[in-house]
């Protein structure tokens, strides 16, 4: 079973929701990151938006796949281009891989390492991601390469799926965040999918993730961040 944060260390990261929310709204309100963001329909029978497989071999003890979820699946891309930084794709997913946190908007969300060494990631490994809410997002380590790691989520996360983070060389360093999810129940789904009050919280998270890479990279956003989303509403119909 995965490890969980003791009662201590919820109450302290709770006291800080408050802030956090407040901090959280004030970046987001003045934000000049240009985004380019675009939303299509898809199919299940296209196949190209379905979740990769598990690793073989992956430990699948309480994880939270997007078959178990609730209301469409979102296929989406975040991407952005770095250039004139001070490292290549491999020595900057090092550095994030090693401290989760260094790219994190720790005002909105943190990634408490609860399994697993702290100073490098391995596959096994599991952390909760703190946010504001009352509620973690318990994710295990299911892959990791010298230029990408994906997580799954687990039971209790407020998505039910898996996340990939990628670097490749190309004109500097291109920097992508994929993921393929759906609200794990119908609560969820009604923040995100008809309120939309969890998808722009999500959007910030992701943006500001992409800044702090930029920032540790010590380069330069170029061209903004790029945002697709696949929407399969038929995710549940058999193909």
């Amino acid at each position: 079973m995965p490890h969980r944060l003791d009662r201590r260390r919820r109450w302290l990261t709770a006291l800080g929701w408050p802030t956090g929310v407040a901090l959280t709204s004030w970046d987001y309100m003045w934000r000049t990151t240009p985004l380019h963001r675009r939303e299509l329909i898809a199919k299940r029978t296209d196949g190209r938006d379905l979740p990769p497989t598990y690793p073989h071999g992956v430990d699948a003890a309480d994880v939270q796949p997007a078959e178990q979820g609730h209301g469409p699946l979102f296929h989406r891309r975040y991407r952005t281009s770095v250039r004139r930084g001070r490292m290549n794709a491999a020595e900057l997913m090092a550095a994030v891989q090693c401290d989760l946190n260094s790219a994190a908007p720790t005002k909105l969300a943190s990634f408490q390492k609860t399994r697993g060494d702290r100073a490098k990631m391995a596959v096994g490994d599991e952390y909760v991601v703190r946010m504001p809410g009352p509620w973690d997002g318990p994710v295990r380590v299911i892959a990791v390469g010298p230029s990408s790691f994906r997580l799954a989520t687990l039971h209790g996360h407020l998505e039910a799926g898996q996340i990939e983070f990628r670097a490749r060389d190309d004109d500097g360093v291109v920097f992508e965040i994929e993921s393929w999810a759906r609200s794990s129940d119908f609560w969820s789904n009604l923040l995100y999918q008809h309120l939309r009050m969890a998808k722009e919280v999500q959007l910030h998270m992701w943006l500001s993730f992409l800044e702090n890479v930029t920032r540790i990279a010590g380069g330069r956003m170029t061209g903004g961040v790029d945002i697709e989303t696949h929407r399969i509403a038929d995710f549940n119909v058999a193909s």
